[in-house]
């Protein structure tokens, strides 16, 4: 019982929400490329398609093809697609990044929720998990790694299990006097 919460402690540690981002990244400006955008102000979503790049402030995503979407609260929502989509971000007071791959990531702003689908993977530091799916809910503080079997095997999970690898902590240094 206590191995299981050490391993989802390290699953929740892994992942990128709003408390580990960096903190002034909010309040950057949102600079989107890509090859064409079409914008549906009626329906307020925008496609980005071809070779698209998404920076604030640390944040950097990449994609081919991403899907903007807000709802009648204002909230915004995305989807990337990829082979892969990939993110990385700066963590919030710490000299390391968050980064992540899969082949679609979606974020809902509302409930402030990520998932990875397909050949996921998250990495923090040294520590990785990998996995079919792996979603994070920053406001349940709940996370979940699905594997998807032999028909998701990558090079990184061959049999296409979950995988994480956590590297031991350091330990304070000790006063010898």
């Amino acid at each position: 019982m206590m191995l299981r919460h050490f391993f989802l402690y390290c699953l929740i540690a892994l992942f990128v929400t709003p408390a580990w981002a960096e903190k002034a990244d909010k309040d950057k400006p949102i600079e989107i490329e890509a090859d064409t955008v079409t914008v549906n102000d009626a329906k307020k979503i925008s496609v980005y398609t071809g070779n698209v790049i998404v920076t604030q402030g640390t944040l950097l995503i990449k994609a081919d093809k991403l899907v903007v979407r807000e709802d009648e609260s204002g909230f915004q929502h995305s989807s990337s697609y990829g082979n892969p989509t990939t993110f990385k971000q700066k963590r919030e007071g710490k000299d390391e990044y968050m980064e992540g791959s899969a082949q679609r990531i979606e974020y809902d702003g509302r409930m402030d929720k990520v998932q990875l689908y397909s050949k996921a993977w998250v990495k923090r530091a040294n520590d990785i998990v990998h996995g079919d799916y792996i979603m994070y809910d920053a406001n349940a503080e709940y996370s979940e790694v699905i594997g998807g079997g032999s028909k998701s095997a990558t090079p990184a999970t061959p049999t296409g299990r979950v995988k994480a690898i956590i590297q031991p902590k350091s330990k304070p240094a000790q006063d010898n006097q």
